[in-house]
């Protein structure tokens, strides 16, 4: 008997290959044979990472995807971790297709990043909605380079025509110096905006509009995966057909505002686009004028928002923030307001309110109807396949907001507070873009549909 095993085991190497590769399989339930030698994990696993490639970065450095990873070479990776780096790579907003494929190799356990890059240059016209109001409808085009030099860096301008027409350029380099984590952001803009307030509207006796001009450099430090820290500065050109004080910041119709601030942001979301766990928060805080041509006030911004899965499917989500204004003359066009961009569903139409302070409550439980499925569209002619390949799904939800303004001295009183309730649906095509059709109420009793481009929050 034993002559006849020693024999058995010396007939080839296909033999050997094959007891090996059952003797694997029965070692390694959690893994599923791809090759000869190579044995790709799945389900229920926990590996020591000995290994990390990349594969399918024709443009992107390798660096920008291993600096979103919470993980490195020697750490152990199971699924949920894999999963959630996975979204976080994605984020980046600059792949159609992220994968990752742990597998086990000649005793090495190796974590595979298998991505597919999106198209990265868009001169396209647009129709956006100012202030999310189908009533402001604004079109033009827009110039976008993406991923600039395969550091995910940006370059866009757009010229936008109909309401409030403006011109814009941006810069974004989220590594001026990967070494020491810095980024660097640029913005440059023109517009000419039809005034928000209607305390303004009614000392003026009429309606109004005013020529602005922005310009901002923000500096920026990354620490670790979740960190990040900016100092900001920036010049603000006001001009007002007239003056009048309080429409004006300082004693002229021209509000010429030096700007410095600094922020702070948290965020550990795995989808920025549409997150189901994680928490992002903000703190921001900017002074206007320094007291140069009588300009002197002062904003702040607190947001807190949270992310996590709670049953099954099942995903809940919950937000909080506060702007607040200070100083000795506040313009309108500075105030806090709710209706514009900032809205209550169920007063999504018909809530605007001002003042010097902002008070936002939201809470949120979705389930996915249909979960991310890959939709590619290689048969369509003349276009490259990197614009015809995405990733779709639609989820349902429940939820209810709430908000308030208030001027300074006021009370906050519960009973000032405009809330709404209902229930929608999410469509995702991402990386490009979200819609959603809800149906609310308020706590007057009154109902309105709702249809919105862009996640909720």
């Amino acid at each position: 008997m034993i002559k006849y095993l020693v024999g058995f085991a010396l007939k080839g190497k296909t033999k050997f290959f094959l007891i090996r590769n059952i003797v694997s399989l029965l070692t390694f339930p959690f893994c599923i044979t791809a090759q000869t030698d190579t044995l790709f994990y799945e389900g229920d696993y926990h590996i020591v990472v000995d290994s990390i490639q990349i594969i399918g970065n024709e443009t992107t450095e390798d660096f920008i995807i291993l600096r979103e990873l919470t993980f490195g070479i020697g750490d152990t990776l199971d699924h949920h971790l894999a999963t959630y780096n996975r979204e976080r790579i994605y984020s980046l907003r600059i792949f159609n297709e992220v994968k990752l494929r742990p597998y086990l190799s000649d005793g090495k356990n190796i974590l595979q990043i298998e991505i597919e890059e999106s198209w990265y240059i868009y001169p396209i016209p647009f129709v956006t909605l100012k202030d999310r109001d189908w009533d402001k409808v604004s079109y033009g085009v827009s110039v976008s380079l993406l991923n600039f030099r395969g550091r995910n860096e940006t370059l866009s301008g757009s010229a936008a025509f109909g309401y409030d027409p403006s011109f814009g350029f941006r810069y974004f380099n989220p590594n001026l110096s990967y070494n020491q984590n810095l980024s660097l952001q640029v913005n440059l803009g023109y517009s000419t905006s039809t005034n928000k307030s209607t305390e303004a509207e009614y000392l003026h006796g009429s309606s109004f509009e005013q020529k602005n001009f922005t310009s901002r450099v923000q500096l920026g430090k990354r620490f670790g995966n979740y960190h990040w820290a900016y100092l900001k500065t920036g010049f603000d050109y006001v001009e007002t057909p007239f003056y009048q004080q309080g429409i004006n910041a300082s004693d002229d119709n021209i509000d010429r505002t030096l700007v410095v601030g600094a922020s702070y942001v948290y965020d550990t979301r795995d989808l920025t686009l549409y997150a189901a766990e994680g928490i992002y928060a903000l703190v921001n805080y900017e002074f206007k004028g320094l007291g140069i041509d009588g300009i002197n006030y002062r904003i702040a911004d607190l947001e807190f928002r949270e992310y996590r899965k709670i049953v099954e499917k099942f995903t809940a989500k919950w937000r909080f923030s506060i702007r607040h204004t200070a100083g000795e003359t506040v313009p309108y066009y500075d105030y806090s307001y709710i209706g514009y961009s900032e809205r209550i569903r169920g007063y999504f139409n018909d809530g605007e309110s001002e003042g010097n302070d902002r008070f936002i409550g939201s809470v949120e439980i979705n389930y996915p109807i249909i979960e991310e499925t890959r939709i590619n569209l290689y048969w369509v002619p003349l276009l490259p396949n990197s614009l015809l390949s995405y990733r779709v799904a639609i989820i349902a939800g429940l939820f209810g907001d709430t908000g308030v303004t208030r001027n300074s001295g006021e009370p906050l009183a519960i009973k000032n507070f405009n809330s709404g309730y209902g229930t929608g649906i999410s469509f995702l095509l991402l990386p490009y873009f979200i819609f959603r059709l809800e149906y609310a109420i308020n706590d007057n009793c009154k109902t309105e549909w709702i249809f919105d481009l862009g996640a909720s929050f």
